[in-house]
């Protein structure tokens, strides 16, 4: 299977990947010299950055904000944990993941997974709080949105 980098991935294509449970999103890239470190493996605060730019997207896509207006609200991680469960190399393909596992009112919970070669090598669960444009209080999650956490991403709310 030819791997698309930086496209999202189907469903269908996360299973051949060994992607399971499939997630909303998904997509995949390759290791590059410069992420690696002094050991050759991937520094830890690459992962962080891989997790960043698919969450970026993610909320670009679900319609939170499209990071280029001033009405757009200010998101923050309030809390994460991540994983590291086993080291990527040099030239690995690897695919990124990224879901909302459960919501609130104004904060919503994000579970990022990091695969290669059908192994689960790293994963990031965060807390998302959505807060007003300058940041002054919080910002309700958009009805269309908790919609689309319950119906594509089998989000529960939590109240």
């Amino acid at each position: 299977m030819t791997l698309a980098y930086h496209t999202p991935l189907s469903t269908d294509e996360q299973h051949r990947l060994g992607i399971s449970p499939p997630q909303p999103l998904a997509m995949a890239d390759q290791v590059r010299f410069s992420e690696l470190d002094a050991l050759n493996h991937v520094n830890n605060a690459v992962y962080m950055e891989w997790f960043e730019r698919l969450r970026v997207r993610y909320v670009q896509e679900i319609g939170i904000s499209g990071y280029d207006r001033t009405n757009d609200p200010r998101i923050v991680i309030r809390s994460g944990s991540i994983h590291y469960i086993q080291e990527m190399r040099m030239d690995e393909n690897y695919v990124v993941t990224c879901g909302c596992s459960a919501f609130r009112n104004t904060s919503f919970s994000l579970n990022q997974q990091l695969w290669s070669g059908g192994t689960k090598r790293a994963q990031f669960d965060c807390i998302v709080v959505l807060l007003t444009p300058d940041g002054s209080g919080r910002m309700a999650i958009p009805d269309a949105v908790r919609q689309r956490f319950t119906d594509i991403d089998h989000a529960t709310s939590e109240g």
